[in-house]
C-alpha cells in the first residue's frame, strides 16, 4: 500500500475553527530597510540579509500566526542563474528559505509567549511562473505556455522545496487553471518522505474570475480530486472580492478554503509599487473583514501584500473577543 499522505491542515482544523496564516513578508522586509527593487524581490534578501527574514517570521509567530510562509516565492533556478548562481547554489538558497522559518519557529517555541501554543507550521512558498518573469504577469496570466511546459518549469524547484523540511507547500498567486493543474499534478507525483500536501491559491480580478479571466468556481472544482491539494483559495486579491470568491469555492469543493488577500491597494507592475488608497477611501479594518471571510466559510486566513504582524495580532484579538 502507498504511504499515507500527511495532511497537517486537516489535523489542525480538527482542533480549531481556523488556521491563522502570517501576513506579507516583502512588505515587512521593506519596512525594515530591505531594498526589494530587484527581479529577485524578497529572494534577494536570502542572499544579502537572511537574518532579517528570520526576524520577520519570528514576529509573525509572536503575533499569533500558526503558519510561516517562506521567502521562496520569487526563488527560481532561472532567476538565480541570471544572478550568476549555479543550480546547486540556487537549490541551497531555496532550502535556506525553509530553514530560516524553521529556525524562527524553534526560537519562538522557547519563549514564554509560546506556552500553550501548538508548534506552528512552515509552508514553502511556490510562486507562479509569472514571479520568475518579474513583470506582474501573475496578475494577468496568458503566459503562452501549456500545462506540460508549466510542469517542466515548476518540477525542479518543487522537488527541492518538498525535500527541504517544510510541513506544507504554498502554491500561491496562481493566475490561471493551467498552472494550478500543473502544480496539482506535480504535488501528487512527489515521492513518499517529502512534503506532499499544501494549498493552491489563485490571484483573482474580481469576485468571480481568476486573473486570467476563468470562472473561479470551475477552477476550484477542477482541483477537487487531487490528493495533494489540502486547501484551495485566493491570495493577493482585493479584500472586497473575497467573500464572493469564498462562497463560489464552497459550492464546488469540500476542501478547506484559504484566503489571504492584500490590503486593498492597487499594484502597478510597471513601477513595481503599490498605489495608496484614494483620499477619503478608508476600507474596513483588516480584522473586521477577516471575520466576514470566516463567516463565509474560510478556514485558513491571513494577509498578503501590505499587511503585517499588527494585522495578524488584531485578527487574533478580534476572534478571541467574538468567541469569548
Amino acid at each position: 500500500m502507498p504511504e499515507p499522505r500527511a495532511n497537517p491542515i486537516a489535523d489542525w482544523l480538527q482542533a480549531q475553527p481556523q488556521l491563522v496564516l502570517d501576513g506579507a513578508l516583502a512588505t515587512e522586509l521593506e519596512r525594515r530597510g530591505a531594498d526589494l527593487n530587484d527581479p529577485l524581490w524578497s529572494a534577494r534578501v536570502l542572499l544579502e540579509q537572511p537574518e532579517l527574514i528570520r526576524q520577520v517570521h519570528l514576529d509573525y509567530f509572536r503575533a499569533g500566526a500558526d503558519v510561516a510562509t517562506t521567502a521562496s516565492y520569487q526563488a527560481s533556478f532561472e532567476g538565480f542563474a541570471r544572478r550568476g548562481l549555479s543550480q546547486a547554489e540556487a537549490a541551497a538558497l531555496m532550502q535556506r528559505a525553509v530553514a530560516l522559518a524553521a529556525e524562527a519557529r524553534d526560537q519562538f517555541m522557547q519563549e514564554p509567549a509560546a506556552a500553550g501554543r501548538r508548534r506552528p507550521l512552515v509552508a514553502a512558498s511556490v510562486g507562479p511562473y509569472g514571479a520568475m518573469r518579474a513583470d506582474g504577469s501573475e496578475y494577468r496570466g496568458h503566459y503562452g505556455l501549456d500545462e506540460a511546459a508549466l510542469m517542466d518549469f515548476h518540477r525542479p524547484r518543487l522537488q527541492v522545496l518538498a525535500a527541504a523540511g517544510a510541513e506544507l507547500l504554498a502554491c500561491e498567486t496562481i493566475p490561471c487553471l493551467a498552472e494550478a493543474l500543473a502544480l496539482a499534478r506535480l504535488m501528487d507525483e512527489l515521492p513518499a518522505g517529502s512534503t506532499r500536501s499544501g494549498w493552491i491559491s489563485f490571484s483573482c480580478r474580481d469576485g468571480a474570475h481568476t486573473s486570467q479571466g476563468e470562472d473561479f468556481g470551475d477552477c476550484v472544482a477542477a482541483l477537487d480530486g487531487f490528493a495533494g491539494v489540502a486547501a484551495i483559495g485566493i491570495n493577493c486579491t482585493a479584500p472586497q472580492h473575497i467573500a464572493a470568491l469564498v462562497a463560489s469555492a464552497r459550492a464546488r469543493t469540500s476542501k478547506p478554503i484559504v484566503v489571504y488577500p492584500n490590503a486593498g491597494e492597487v499594484y502597478d507592475p510597471v513601477a513595481k509599487r503599490w498605489q495608496p488608497h484614494a483620499a477619503g477611501d478608508h476600507p474596513p479594518a483588516f480584522a473586521d473583514q477577516a471575520m466576514q471571510w470566516a463567516a463565509a466559510g474560510a478556514r485558513l486566513i491571513g494577509g498578503c501584500c501590505r499587511t503585517g504582524p499588527a494585522d495578524i495580532s488584531a485578527l487574533l484579538q478580534r476572534w478571541s473577543g467574538a468567541r469569548g
